[in-house]
Protein backbone atom coordinates (compact mmCIF):
# COMPACT_ATOMS: atom_id res chain seq x y z
CA UNK A 1 0.00 0.00 0.00
CA UNK A 2 1.07 3.30 -0.73
CA UNK A 3 -0.67 6.74 -0.27
CA UNK A 4 -0.24 10.51 -1.25
CA UNK A 5 -1.65 13.21 0.37
CA UNK A 6 -2.24 16.89 -1.71
CA UNK A 7 -4.63 19.93 -1.60
CA UNK A 8 -6.30 20.31 -4.51
CA UNK A 9 -9.40 23.09 -4.81
CA UNK A 10 -9.95 23.94 -1.09
CA UNK A 11 -9.74 20.13 -0.24
CA UNK A 12 -7.49 17.32 0.95
CA UNK A 13 -7.33 14.30 -1.17
CA UNK A 14 -6.34 11.08 0.18
CA UNK A 15 -5.20 8.69 -2.58
CA UNK A 16 -4.29 5.12 -1.14
CA UNK A 17 -2.75 2.26 -3.72
CA UNK A 18 -2.67 -1.09 -3.58
CA UNK A 19 -3.66 -3.26 -0.38
CA UNK A 20 -5.39 -1.92 2.28
CA UNK A 21 -5.01 -4.71 5.05
CA UNK A 22 -3.86 -5.20 8.53
CA UNK A 23 0.05 -4.75 7.90
CA UNK A 24 -0.29 -1.46 6.31
CA UNK A 25 -3.34 -0.07 8.29
CA UNK A 26 -0.70 1.11 10.61
CA UNK A 27 1.05 2.95 8.25
CA UNK A 28 -1.90 4.96 7.05
CA UNK A 29 -3.38 5.73 10.65
CA UNK A 30 -0.91 8.19 11.41
CA UNK A 31 -1.68 10.09 8.18
CA UNK A 32 -5.32 9.65 8.93
CA UNK A 33 -4.38 10.71 12.63
CA UNK A 34 -3.33 14.58 10.74
CA UNK A 35 -6.37 14.27 8.52
CA UNK A 36 -8.72 14.21 11.33
CA UNK A 37 -7.94 16.74 13.36
CA UNK A 38 -8.56 19.38 10.85
CA UNK A 39 -11.91 21.17 11.89
CA UNK A 40 -14.95 21.94 9.34
CA UNK A 41 -12.16 20.09 6.33
CA UNK A 42 -13.39 18.57 3.21
CA UNK A 43 -11.41 15.07 2.60
CA UNK A 44 -11.66 13.05 -0.45
CA UNK A 45 -10.48 10.10 -0.28
CA UNK A 46 -9.78 8.32 -3.86
CA UNK A 47 -9.91 4.43 -3.58
CA UNK A 48 -9.43 4.06 -7.48
CA UNK A 49 -6.11 2.37 -7.26
CA UNK A 50 -6.97 0.52 -4.47
CA UNK A 51 -7.06 -3.57 -5.27
CA UNK A 52 -7.89 -4.93 -1.51
CA UNK A 53 -9.48 -3.73 1.70
CA UNK A 54 -9.88 -5.70 4.71
CA UNK A 55 -11.93 -5.57 8.01
CA UNK A 56 -8.59 -3.52 9.40
CA UNK A 57 -8.91 -1.33 6.30
CA UNK A 58 -12.32 -0.64 6.74
CA UNK A 59 -12.42 0.41 10.11
CA UNK A 60 -9.89 2.91 9.30
CA UNK A 61 -12.14 4.40 6.89
CA UNK A 62 -14.53 4.43 9.28
CA UNK A 63 -12.44 6.10 12.22
CA UNK A 64 -11.87 9.16 9.49
CA UNK A 65 -15.18 9.29 8.89
CA UNK A 66 -16.83 9.64 12.23
CA UNK A 67 -13.36 12.02 13.40
CA UNK A 68 -13.71 14.48 10.53
CA UNK A 69 -17.55 14.46 10.48
CA UNK A 70 -17.18 14.77 14.72
CA UNK A 71 -15.25 17.82 13.73
CA UNK A 72 -17.60 19.88 11.61
CA UNK A 73 -16.02 18.61 8.51
CA UNK A 74 -16.83 16.14 5.24
CA UNK A 75 -15.30 13.01 3.40
CA UNK A 76 -16.45 11.42 0.01
CA UNK A 77 -15.35 8.37 -0.91
CA UNK A 78 -14.26 8.33 -4.95
CA UNK A 79 -13.37 5.82 -7.22
CA UNK A 80 -14.41 2.72 -5.23
CA UNK A 81 -14.46 -0.15 -7.69
CA UNK A 82 -13.81 -3.95 -7.86
CA UNK A 83 -13.11 -5.79 -4.30
CA UNK A 84 -13.36 -2.77 -1.71
CA UNK A 85 -16.83 -1.98 -3.52
CA UNK A 86 -18.26 -5.29 -3.10
CA UNK A 87 -17.09 -4.83 0.51
CA UNK A 88 -18.43 -1.40 1.20
CA UNK A 89 -21.89 -2.62 -0.22
CA UNK A 90 -21.27 -5.84 1.83
CA UNK A 91 -21.35 -3.41 4.97
CA UNK A 92 -23.55 -1.21 3.96
CA UNK A 93 -21.55 1.43 4.33
CA UNK A 94 -22.35 2.77 0.63
CA UNK A 95 -25.57 3.91 2.76
CA UNK A 96 -23.77 5.78 4.88
CA UNK A 97 -20.65 6.67 2.73
CA UNK A 98 -20.94 9.45 -0.05
CA UNK A 99 -19.69 6.76 -2.84
CA UNK A 100 -18.91 8.12 -6.52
Amino acid sequence: MNHTVVQESGSTVLRVRGELDALSCPELRVVLDTLAEKENSVVIVDLSELRLIDSSGVGVMVSLYKRVRANGGEVKFVGVTAQPLIIFKLLRLDRAFELS
